[in-house]
């Protein structure tokens, strides 16, 4: 174990290098930044795989209100309707920086942005760059600025495996790198460290990315809120399971339909049809696929080479042509709208800790993810949070106790239950037997603790919500509760909560 240079210490850490970390860093010039990555930045997370775009009401027919009224159609009755307005309302600023920084998004002959229309979304309002392609152009913008810019130090190989405290504020992060640690001491941390999807069988994320923000977080005392809120994406490419190719909910927005292998449109009488929220598609599709029934996007009714170049590449090379023949699709862990509880302004409850991104939940998404809010949120909140540390002062930094590196975190023990019990349809007794599994192994200290307490947080947040609304879908409480709030919890209120769910198991079977 071993100090970081000095060179390095004092300054704004940001842990994470997508959307949301790439844009505080570069907002937060000229003050000197550490943008902590382990695969180099822009590679390791989610937002290269975007293909829909940024949702931004910027048409003469559009307003930030009737996005916002999308949005809170959506989330179903618990996203935060003051921070989503403040997010919303600051789309354009977005776009302006993303556009300053190099994002080329497309275009038509006038100059006039390009808008594609998403599901649940009451307008086209989806800016989109290469096509399909609207993640890597970010990214590829975003890096490059990254790399001019003299105040940002890129620390490439390194993984955070633990926030220190002092006095109940920020002190350090712990890093690791090829079995050596080192403690970079900070008072300002930003977490922006993507989703959860390697903790499920089947995602359209990086399956290397588990919620370690969200156990960082936790571990350190921070707040977590609307944990129980995952969102599955209908369409993804059916080819196995890990990382599953992503079918861009943009293709239904174009006109593709939905079909079982009967040939039936088993949507077509459904509100909205293929176009409505994800969570009631993703909820369809499973129904069919649970009767035995495969499932196709029928799409020939597209100039798809043209119009989804990146999606037709993913399917040829799986040896489907979606001009000529139907996509197989299914569900798959697509986001988490829970999190790190944040303000406005990114800050958590943990003073020095602001989380951003996908990692951090403000309560813009609610109950279900309006498509397309997640780039806008990302890109958003990482410009607020610049603006909130620089006017605060950061005093310079004690240096913390040095901490034992724990164990390698493997979520391979996690994924099993995760997937088997913490999927699309939840019921009181799977939640329970998630809880039972989770909670030795979240206390256990070897190499599935770290992802188990992201796992068990999500199974008592389900479990305590006795209800279903958005992403959120019990057998057992079919039904929406007439009143329904947001739930915030400690790692240790969490952990108390989980005890005393099996204590009642016990209980009632004795």
């Amino acid at each position: 174990m071993r100090p970081a240079p000095p060179d390095l210490t004092g300054r704004v850490v940001i842990i994470g290098d997508g959307i949301a970390g790439l844009v505080a860093a570069l907002a937060l010039a000229p003050q000197p930044v550490v943008l902590v990555t382990q695969a180099g930045p822009g590679q390791g997370g989610s937002t290269a795989l975007a293909q829909g775009g940024i949702a931004a009401a910027i048409e003469a027919d559009d307003s930030p209100e009737l996005h916002l009224a999308d949005t809170l159609a959506a989330g179903a009755g618990l996203c935060d309707a003051n921070i989503a307005e403040t997010i919303l309302r600051q789309a354009g600023e977005a776009i302006d920086f993303l556009e300053r920084h190099g994002t080329r998004f497309d275009r038509d002959a006038s100059g006039a942005p390009v808008l594609g229309l998403e599901a649940a979304h009451g307008r086209r309002r989806i800016l989109h760059a290469a096509g399909d392609g609207s993640g890597g152009e970010i990214v590829r913008a975003l890096v490059a600025a990254l790399r001019r810019c003299a105040s940002v130090a890129v620390l490439e190989g390194r993984v955070a495996r633990r926030l220190l405290t002092h006095d109940g504020a920020i002190a350090g992060v712990l890093l690791q790198r090829e079995g050596a640690g080192m403690v970079l001491p900070a008072r300002q941390v930003v977490m922006a460290t993507g989703g959860i999807g390697g903790l499920y069988d089947a995602t359209t994320n990086p399956v290397g990315n588990w919620g370690q923000g969200i156990m960082l977080a936790a571990r350190a005392g921070a707040a977590l809120a609307d944990m129980e809120f995952v969102q599955f994406h209908p369409t993804a490419l059916a080819v196995g399971q890990g990382r599953l190719p992503l079918i861009s909910e943009a293709v239904r927005g174009e006109g593709a339909i939905l079909i079982n292998d009967r040939g039936e449109r088993f949507l077509a009488g459904h509100p909205g049809g293929e176009l409505a929220p994800r969570d009631i598609v993703a909820r369809a599709i499973h129904a069919e696929m649970t009767s035995g029934r495969r499932v196709f996007l029928k799409a020939d009714n597209i100039d798809f080479p043209t119009r989804f170049p990146a999606i037709t590449a993913l399917c040829r090379s799986a040896g489907i042509d979606p001009a000529r023949a139907p996509i197989p699709v299914r569900p798959a862990q697509h986001y988490h709208m829970g999190g790190i509880h944040t303000d406005a302004f990114g800050r958590s409850t943990l003073p020095g800790l602001w989380a951003i991104g996908e990692c951090a939940a403000t309560g813009l998404h609610g109950a279900n993810r309006l498509a397309s809010n997640s780039l806008l949120e990302a890109a958003v909140m990482g410009l607020n949070a610049a603006r909130d540390i620089a006017a605060s002062p950061g005093s310079y930094p004690v240096m913390p106790a040095m901490p034992d590196l724990p164990p390698e975190a493997d979520p391979g023990q996690v994924r099993a239950i995760t997937s088997r019990h913490l999927g699309i349809l939840r019921d009181g007794a799977s939640l329970h037997a998630a809880i039972a599994g989770l909670l030795p192994l979240a206390l256990g200290g070897g190499e599935a603790s770290d992802p188990a307490i992201t796992a068990l947080s999500i199974a008592v947040f389900a479990a305590l919500r006795q209800e279903s609304r958005g992403a959120h879908a019990r057998t057992d409480f079919p039904a929406q509760a007439a009143h329904s709030v947001s739930r915030r919890m400690t790692l240790d209120q969490i952990i108390q909560s989980a005890r005393l769910i099996l204590s009642d198991d016990l209980a009632r079977s004795a």
